[in-house]
């Protein structure tokens, strides 16, 4: 797949350099700070999957970790993934601790008054994974609306604003990984758990002796991008024409099809 990858290298490096020289007399923050270092931060969560997690062998994995692996390398840089709970990431980019998050993250109004994102480079929608096959059943957010109901979902997500908004009479619970997410569900501490179809179906995959099950199909259709600094203009460019490169020569679609309907990478889990 890297191989393709060396198709928009050259061009990428270019907009680099051009980008660079020019910088120095514009507001160009990160993109200054990536030339001078050499080194890309990615913010994302190891949490996941499969868009990112560690394996059992400690390494990061994921539709995420090769996307960023392969921006890197296209633009001559190093990587380095700076691991932080979900719900710090933002918080992490505004501060300048990380050059840009990838970790399913969706996209928002509310999210891009302060960001600017790349993308979309993949769509997802919220979900529910549950032991129960009437909840599982449900078509619309009015079906599972009820004071009976406890939702847990991932802190500061927008699985715990879609709780807020769309199931008022409900309790909601937000923890820090989806592990914890999970393990409430099955223990009888949630009704069920509120995250993207992707998690939701994972879920059911890595436990298929919990009972759990999900949704036919989800209850909202997302968006999710990478974050950048809403500062750096110049910055946001070059990774967007990187993402419109690699989405025309198939890079996106084949990783898709990697990580969504090749199940092997389920022996790398822990």
């Amino acid at each position: 797949m890297f191989h393709r990858i060396r198709l928009v290298a050259f061009a990428a490096l270019t907009a680099l350099s051009l980008l660079a020289s020019s910088a120095v007399t514009a507001q160009a923050p990160v993109l200054n700070r990536v030339v001078k270092t050499g080194t890309l931060r990615v913010g994302m969560s190891a949490d996941q999957p499969p868009l990112n997690v560690k394996s059992k062998s400690g390494q990061m994995i994921g539709l995420e970790v090769d996307l960023a692996k392969g921006l890197a390398y296209a633009l001559g840089l190093e990587i380095e993934i700076v691991q932080q709970p979900f719900g710090q990431l933002l918080g992490a980019l505004k501060k300048g601790k990380v050059d840009m998050v990838m970790s399913g993250v969706d996209i928002t109004a509310e999210r891009t008054k302060d960001f600017l994102f790349v993308g979309p480079y993949l769509l997802s929608g919220k979900s529910l994974v549950t032991t129960s096959k009437a909840l599982a059943g449900a078509q619309t957010v009015d079906d599972i609306n009820s004071p009976d109901m406890t939702f847990v979902t991932l802190k500061n997500s927008t699985s715990q604003t879609f709780v807020k908004k769309n199931l008022p009479k409900a309790k909601l619970v937000a923890v820090d990984n989806y592990e914890k997410g999970v393990a409430m569900v099955i223990d009888g501490k949630a009704s069920a758990m509120i995250a993207d179809m992707p998690a939701c179906a994972l879920a059911v995959l890595r436990n298929p002796d919990a009972g759990l099950v999900t949704l036919a199909e989800p209850l909202s259709v997302e968006p999710m991008g990478i974050a950048v600094s809403a500062k750096d203009a110049r910055f946001y460019n070059l990774i967007d024409n990187y993402i419109e490169a690699i989405e025309a020569t198939g890079i996106l679609s084949a990783l898709r099809q990697k990580w969504f309907e090749d199940p092997s990478w389920l022996e790398e889990l822990p």
